[in-house]
Formats: structure tokens, sequence, C-alpha cells
């Protein structure tokens, strides 16, 4: 890993946020993306964007950063002990988007690269990321189509990589205290090196370049749907499994508050804007909310 590849990941990183801030605006008649950009007093930058109060999407970030420490944190070492004590350098793009209608899912995705440093020693670098999909009225149609996307995306550089990405996302994105799945799942991986340095980033850029692909059509079909305030106010109880995942469990959360990035709005913008806990709250049987805990919160080959 050289400066020069280095830079190729992220004017590859800020294309993707301009990319997916372009075609998520092309679905919204009403709101664009805000943009504020920060520096790091530590070492690095960063892009936060931001849209909110639309006519299709509620509230949705989409943040690029690149970061520098003199210590890697727990939460990148945890997998790789070995590294820790290393300076460390950290880019990526990370993205929520939270659509007002519950029939349209709410999706995330993130890609980012780590590199490892230390002095008279080679550079140990890797990526990480993905994109998964959590509805809260689940469409059969919209997860087949989430996943045959995910599945082209791999399937040029081996058979194995989506079953294995896939089964990687269903165990990653788990909540263990209520040994539930977050959503339906997609792609998820992490410290994937094994390609050499040019065929894993043409890999990394075919799942990202992906995303769009799988979520905007599913936007398309759903985002004029009418819906009832009960439907509403299930979609916002379901969004606090969301929050619930993203502060107890999720890496790249706890690796910016333990990494110091110092910059909270863009740490926490993915959590959803309106959301709540009912105490005891069960669904009817035989309802469609029931539906989302018995057919689609089920880990299953979508394809």
């Amino acid at each position: 890993m050289n400066s020069e590849d280095a830079n190729r990941v992220k004017e590859f990183l800020l294309q993707l946020q301009e990319s997916i801030c372009n075609g998520i605006e092309s679905m919204d008649a009403v709101a664009q993306f805000r943009t504020d950009q920060w520096d790091r007093e530590e070492g690095g930058s960063g892009i936060s964007r931001v849209i909110s109060d639309g006519d299709v999407f509620e509230k949705g970030g989409v943040n690029f950063s690149h970061v520098f420490g003199k210590s890697m944190p727990a939460s990148a070492t945890a997998q790789r002990p070995e590294l820790a004590g290393r300076a460390y350098q950290a880019m990526g793009v990370s993205l929520v988007i939270h659509p007002l209608n519950p029939f349209v899912p709410t999706s995330h995705a993130n890609f980012r690269m780590f590199v490892a440093e230390k002095e008279n020693e080679d550079s140990v670098w890797w990526f990480g990321g993905g994109y998964d999909l959590t509805p809260y009225y689940g469409n059969d149609e919209d997860c087949i189509h989430w996943h045959k996307t995910a599945k082209q995306a791999c399937d040029p550089y081996g058979d194995s990589y989506y079953p294995n990405f896939k089964q990687q996302c269903d165990e990653y994105f788990h909540i263990k205290h209520r040994d539930e799945p977050r959503g339906v799942g997609g792609l998820f991986f992490d410290d994937f090196n094994e390609l050499g340095f040019e065929k894993t980033f043409e890999f990394v850029q075919s799942m990202a370049n992906s995303y769009l692909d799988a979520y905007l059509p599913i936007i398309g079909k759903r985002k004029a749907i009418a819906y009832s305030p009960e439907q509403k106010a299930f979609q916002e109880y379901r969004r606090g499994r969301y929050a619930e995942f993203n502060l107890v469990y999720d890496r790249g959360t706890v690796f910016g508050l333990q990494s110091g990035v110092g910059r909270i709005e863009s740490i926490l913008m993915s959590l959803p804007p309106i959301v709540r806990w009912t105490y005891d709250w069960h669904p009817e049987p035989g309802s469609e909310e029931e539906k989302l805990y018995t057919h689609f919160l089920k880990p299953r080959d979508w394809i």
C-alpha cells in the first residue's frame, strides 16, 4: 500500500458519496442534501451530507471521513490484536437512509479502508463494508431484487463471495440482546485483502456501485403507497431496534467514539429522527406487523 493507492481509494470514495447523494436526491421532489465539511484536530477531515424533511426521505446521511491516529482503537484491533498500538489511517463512506413512508425500507451502506502503520515495517491494509436492508412492511419482491443485485456484484470475483458475505451480514446485523435480525441482510465483509490490492479494490468498487441499483427501484415502487398513522407508529417502534444496534454493536459507531474523531454529529447521523419504545408491545396474530417477524426477520436464501 503506497500513498498513490490510498489517494485512488479516497478519490473513489468521494465520487461514491457524490453519486449516491445524486441518486437519493433524484427520488425526492422536495429535499436536497446539506453539505458540512469539517476538520479533525488530531488529523483528518470529512464531508457530511444530510437530507431531511423531504416528501420521500425523513432523514438520511451520507458521510465521508478520512482520519489519522497514533494508536488504533480497540474496536479496530478486536479481530487483529497483533496490530494494537500501530498508527493508522481510516477512510470510508457510511450512509443510512430513513424514508418517510413505512412501506419503503431503511437502507445502510458503508465502504471503508484501514491502513495500520509501524516504523520499519510494511503497512497492513484491508477493506470492509457492505450494505443491508431493513423493511418495516416487508415485500418478497424487494428482498429478492436486493439480494440478486448484491450477488451480481460479487459473482465475477468468485462463486463463494456472495454466500459468504451474506452469511457474515446475517451474523453481524443481529441484535443479540433481543435475539433478532435487524433486517433482511445483504452483504458484509471485513479484514478483506485476499485478492491483492488491485483486484480487492476493484471488487469493493463493484459492490459499492451496486448499492443504488439495489435500492432505488425499491424506493420507486413503494414511496407513493398510502399508509395509516398506526403503520407510521409501527415504523417508529421498529426504528428503535435500529438505534439499539447502532449504539450497542455497530463497529463503525464504536470506532468513531473510541478514536476521538470528535464529530459526534457525523458519528450519530445514522440514527432515525423519530423513534418510539412501547412497553411490552406485541403484534396482533395474523397481522402484517406479525409477518415481519415470522417471515422476513428470518435469515433465508432470498434467491
